[in-house]
């Protein structure tokens, strides 16, 4: 696991209060998104609680004994989701996919993989796909099922793979 790097403002106790001017406000927003997806991206997360991520690092600085209080933590997820970057898994908005790469991203990456490999017209459980030994380098390796059938749904889309039921759940085809 990379280990993380936290931006400059993460140490600026004001980081934490949401700023009341809107130009302000707008770029203090776009560092907490950029530093949402990338605390993410290298801790591998997909899945969240608003309640884990009131408690994680991410939105509480124990060192500046600092936290961003939880209608600011909402404000910032719910820019993410308007960029395409966080969905809500539940009506009532306690649980979220974050998406630091967007499903067509992860198809990409996948079939790269995959032509790289000489493996069109190959047939793939979604276990192997995401954990078995060959994938273990790449980048989608781990990647959560939900995620990685948006990935492969969006291949399917573009007829470069076929979602099919095998005896033991899901597999993929790649053309």
């Amino acid at each position: 696991m990379m280990s993380f790097e936290w931006p400059w403002q993460y140490s600026f106790p004001p980081f934490f209060t949401l700023q009341p001017n809107v130009d302000t406000r707008q770029k203090q927003l776009t560092a907490w998104c950029s530093l949402v997806l990338s605390y993410c991206r290298v801790n591998r997360l997909y899945t969240m609680t608003v309640p884990e991520a009131q408690e994680s690092p991410l939105f509480n600085n124990r060192k500046l004994q600092r936290k961003f209080p939880l209608e600011s933590i909402l404000v910032v997820l719910e820019e993410l989701r308007k960029k395409g970057n966080l969905e809500w898994l539940d009506k009532n908005k306690s649980s979220f996919l974050i998406m630091w790469r967007r499903p067509e991203e992860w198809g990409k990456l996948i079939y790269q993989w995959v032509s790289k490999n000489g493996l069109t017209n190959s047939v793939f459980t979604l276990y192997e796909l995401s954990n078995g030994d060959d994938t273990e380098n790449e980048e989608f390796h781990g990647l959560e099922e939900s995620m990685l059938l948006r990935a492969l749904q969006a291949l399917q889309q573009e007829h470069k793979a076929e979602i099919i039921t095998l005896d033991d759940g899901r597999g993929v085809k790649f053309f």
